[in-house]
């Protein structure tokens, strides 16, 4: 199959290759409850050796500079409590965590994770941490662009591959709360 966007080689539905996927995310993939039906859902592999955004779009398109999303993990404290959240903006703009985020997660102070926070918490690697499979007691933020892009390329939960996603499947993820402004 084709790639709706970038110049991969192949793309696979994502319910076909649930082995290469890593455990939250085809556990998420194969129990799917989305209005896009999950045969949407794309995985491509990509070179891990390639992840730096400036040679990734060199080599796989520069179109994708325009239809990459990012997701964040932040963790906001209030009163000696902490809430982890994830945020999904476009590759081209910033999460606006002093502001937006820390007005939704209700906190005083919001930092990104820490590298073991992150990691441990999603059970991801860095650098392909998705918002599909996240652990169910986080907040999901995703920037209303995000939402409205046709074709989304985000991590697989790995640095090896991509999923390849329909942007208004963002909005049908467990716990996703869009939001306007998000990204700056």
């Amino acid at each position: 199959m084709r790639a709706p966007i970038g110049s991969f080689d192949h793309a696979t539905p994502a319910p076909a290759c649930l082995d290469v996927l890593i455990r939250p995310v085809a556990a998420a993939v194969r129990d799917w409850q989305g209005q896009v039906p999950a045969d949407q859902l794309l995985y491509v592999d990509t070179d891990p050796g390639l992840a730096d955004t400036a040679v990734f779009t060199e080599h796989y398109g520069l179109e994708l500079l325009d239809t990459s999303a990012n997701c964040v993990v932040v963790a906001g404290t209030r009163g000696g409590e902490t809430t982890t959240a994830a945020c999904v903006v476009l590759s081209r703009s910033r999460v606006d965590v002093n502001g937006e985020v820390r007005r939704r997660l209700g906190a005083r102070k919001v930092r990104f994770a820490t590298l073991e926070a992150a990691t441990g918490g999603t059970g991801m690697e860095y650098g392909g941490i998705t918002p599909i499979g996240l652990p169910a007691d986080w907040q999901l933020l995703v920037d209303a662009a995000v939402v409205d892009t046709e074709w989304v390329l985000v991590g697989s939960g790995r640095r090896r591959g991509k999923l390849i996603v329909p942007g208004k499947a963002f909005a049908g993820l467990p716990g996703a709360v869009v939001v306007d402004g998000l990204g700056v």
